[in-house]
């Protein structure tokens, strides 16, 4: 369901949009997906070496 909800809010979906959308969620349940996902974003490092161009 974290990833429901965050792609809702990607989209622009209101928080209050989604609950209404949802109705087995509550605004914890939001707050805790977007804590999950800051989690994911910052558990892991990539090194990449200095000749990699993109």
């Amino acid at each position: 369901m974290v990833s429901v909800i965050l792609d809702n809010l990607a989209a622009g979906v209101t928080p209050e949009e989604i609950l209404a959308n949802y109705p087995s969620l509550a605004a914890l349940d939001i707050q805790a997906a977007i804590s999950y996902a800051a989690d994911l974003a910052r558990e892991t490092q990539i090194y990449l070496p200095d000749t990699f161009h993109a």
